[in-house]
């Protein structure tokens, strides 16, 4: 008896082990944390032509909190130097109390060469607090079904002054899905698949946190 059992183990250890690899070939992707809450590590940043005599570490900055502040007073970009394709890119955004309606910002994302322009092509899910994930064609890119429900967005945007949550879903056909605090806004499809992604400085001070992203597969 004693033999048997010891013939049975190691077949007992193997199937334990494919069990375990198995369990770990169904979960999902890792989801990744773009910023690191300290520094800009893993980002670079392009001025405009009239702003590349400053100094960018005044306008893109690692706030307390895990905060990436960008005060909006030059025009240009902050971007991942990744590329990404087919994947679901997720941040918080506050404007502080005091701003308006128009304050404005964006994200951008599959970002295409040369990236020392103002902006690249690119798609822009617009920051601007009042109509934020509208989708805007960058650079003569071309957007079909581009979708926008600006009141599904008025019922779940939190004042200004306070966090709301983006989600911007990126597929590998080309299609942009965008969700504010969980509702759908917009949707639009593209020939573009993948490039970094970023955020615009674009004359108003804006806050950003939890800018993560999850691969779809």
């Amino acid at each position: 008896m004693l033999r048997i059992t010891s013939l049975l183990a190691p077949v007992v250890a193997l199937l334990a082990g494919l069990t375990v690899a198995a369990l770990h070939a169904d979960e999902a992707p890792a989801k990744v944390n773009l910023f690191n809450g300290k520094d800009l590590t893993g980002w670079r940043i392009y001025l405009d032509k009239k702003d590349q005599s400053k100094d960018p570490a005044k306008y893109f900055t690692a706030e307390e909190g895990g905060v990436l502040k960008i005060n909006g007073k030059v025009l240009g970009m902050i971007f991942t130097q990744k590329s990404f394709s087919n994947y679901t890119l997720s941040f918080d955004w506050l404007y502080p109390e005091g701003s308006t309606p128009e304050s404005n910002s964006g994200a951008l994302i599959h970002l295409q060469p040369p990236f020392d322009k103002i902006f690249p092509p690119s798609l822009e899910p617009q920051g601007r607090y009042k109509d934020h994930g509208r989708i805007f064609p960058m650079a003569g890119v071309k957007a079909e079904n581009n979708q926008f429900d600006q009141a599904a967005l008025n019922k779940v945007l939190k004042p200004l002054g306070q966090w709301n949550s983006t989600e911007i879903i990126c597929k590998g056909d080309g299609s942009v899905v965008v969700k504010v605090n969980g509702t759908r806004v917009s949707s639009c499809s593209s020939k573009l698949k993948e490039g970094p992604v970023g955020f615009q400085s674009e004359g108003h001070e804006i806050h950003l946190r939890n800018i993560h992203l999850k691969p779809l597969d």
